[in-house]
């Protein structure tokens, strides 16, 4: 019998052939405009201390925070995505832990710590989002900050008795999610066509969660929310927006 999407590993999940596709540098989330922003607000957070990056991935941000003298250390799970990392940046430049970021300890405290680009969706339990906000705050110096990166579940745009939508069409590219609102989760479907390699499909599951559950989970782990951004510029968050960048902070 098949196995679930929502049985699979992150190691399944992010395996070689995804850490080997993942970075676009230059574009998509890699162009200088979603970039910059994002590292120049979390090198404002760090100041002179130490940033702790669950779930580093290919060192996308870790990378150039870690070039304008923050000391970053990185969380990851999937090898793979470590060695795809490891081929950027040597250890020293950024030291990187590998393990679960609900649950793996990292040695020292952190004036920050961060999840980017919706990474806490792919926890895929309430319970396993609520030990990651405590992991966090676990590594949070006093008065230290813990930045969550989340998209904002678009469920109006879903007609009653419909479960899917399509939130990207771009040439080469079409975006779809499957949605199961009883429990939260969301499949997103990548079909990427055209050039030599055909149509290929990628797969990921997440939990969505709205910005009001985070700030109850920050709660139970001793945080408070300091600030809600609409993006990393800074825009003011409002019903219309489609993200959010959520600052909490340890007192």
């Amino acid at each position: 019998m098949e196995r679930s999407i929502f049985d699979l590993t992150q190691d399944e999940l992010w395996d070689a052939d995804v850490a080997a596709r993942y970075d676009t540098p230059g574009e998509g989330m890699f162009a200088p405009e979603v970039l910059g922003p994002t590292v120049d607000r979390l090198a404002a957070l760090a100041g002179d201390g130490r940033a702790l990056e669950l779930a580093v991935g290919t060192g996308r941000v870790a990378i150039p925070l870690a070039e304008r003298g923050v000391a970053v250390t990185g969380l990851e799970l999937s090898r793979a995505m470590i060695a795809r990392l490891r081929e950027k940046a040597d250890e020293r430049t950024l030291p990187v832990v590998h393990g679960d970021m609900a649950t793996t300890r990292v040695d020292g405290e952190f004036r920050l710590v961060y999840l980017v680009f919706n990474t806490i969706s792919n926890l895929l339990s309430q319970d396993a989002q609520v030990e990651c906000f405590r992991n966090a705050a676990a590594h949070l110096e006093p008065g230290g900050r813990f930045v969550v990166e989340l998209w904002v579940p678009q469920l109006r745009i879903l007609p009653p008795g419909q479960h899917a939508t399509v939130f990207a069409v771009e040439p080469g590219y079409v975006g779809v999610d499957t949605v199961d609102v009883v429990r939260q989760l969301v499949v997103s479907h990548h079909v990427r066509f055209g050039g030599d390699e055909g149509v290929r499909l990628g797969r990921s599951p997440h939990r969505y969660v709205w910005p009001a559950e985070l700030d109850l989970m920050a709660r139970l782990a001793g945080l408070e929310l300091e600030s809600r951004w609409a993006d990393w510029d800074g825009a003011p968050f409002d019903e219309d927006s489609t993200s959010h960048v959520s600052v909490y902070r340890r007192p």
